[in-house]
């Protein structure tokens, strides 16, 4: 496994070249890269089993989102339906002084997130079971900025932003295909709606928040 890791020497070199990443972020990533693949041999983390598919689809994935918003200016974020960390975790070990709460409802994965929180030593990290709705009427985190990838659809995050709810105030955003069309009730949300390149294929980040 790890000379699996270390075969794809150029990839990660590029990575690194493209994040301006540090020699101790890049080894975060490779230690990432590898508790998933032996992880998702034990449970289903990913389908995607390659170096290069994890480089690409799920840590480019997560931080090209960094080329749009300036995180050195958020304090706390809070993943929606993490899953095996994305995009939180990438995130993190590229911005360590970023407070994060990891929503994530089964136990399997939240076992796999404390093992990479764990391992890489991360800190100001919390990994929390509510669901969605839930965790909006009983928490009270300060959190900055909400972010959702391959989680729920919009029309269920954008609850949050109802008049009552505490964090009403937050800033969703959101990885989106090419071809998601927002409802009405969505759209008038939209402050930003950015493409981007993954694999040469277009997708988007939508941005959310209350104008009121």
């Amino acid at each position: 496994m790890t000379t699996d890791i270390q075969n794809y020497s150029n990839l990660w070199a590029d990575f690194k070249k493209n994040y301006s990443l540090t020699h101790v972020q890049l080894a975060a990533f490779k230690t990432y890269a590898q508790l998933l693949l032996e992880w998702n041999q034990k449970i289903n983390l990913t389908a995607i089993l390659t170096i290069p598919g994890i480089i690409e689809y799920h840590f480019n994935d997560s931080l090209q989102i960094t080329k749009h918003t300036d995180f050195s200016k958020i304090t706390t974020i809070a993943d929606v339906g993490t899953g095996a960390g994305f995009p939180a975790i990438p995130l993190k070990i590229m911005y360590p002084h970023l407070s994060m709460v990891l929503i994530e409802v089964l136990e399997k994965r939240r076992i796999f997130l404390q093992e990479v929180v764990d391992q890489l030593h991360l800190t100001n990290i919390e990994i929390n079971s509510l669901d969605w709705r839930t965790f909006l009427r009983k928490t009270t985190y300060t959190i900055d900025v909400f972010i959702a990838r391959a989680s729920l659809a919009p029309e269920q995050l954008i609850v949050l932003f109802k008049p009552d709810c505490l964090y009403k105030s937050a800033l969703l955003i959101y990885w989106a295909s090419q071809e998601w069309q927002p409802l009405a009730k969505e759209e008038k949300l939209i402050t930003q709606d950015i493409e981007y390149n993954l694999d040469n294929k277009k997708r988007r980040y939508i941005f959310f928040q209350s104008k009121a």
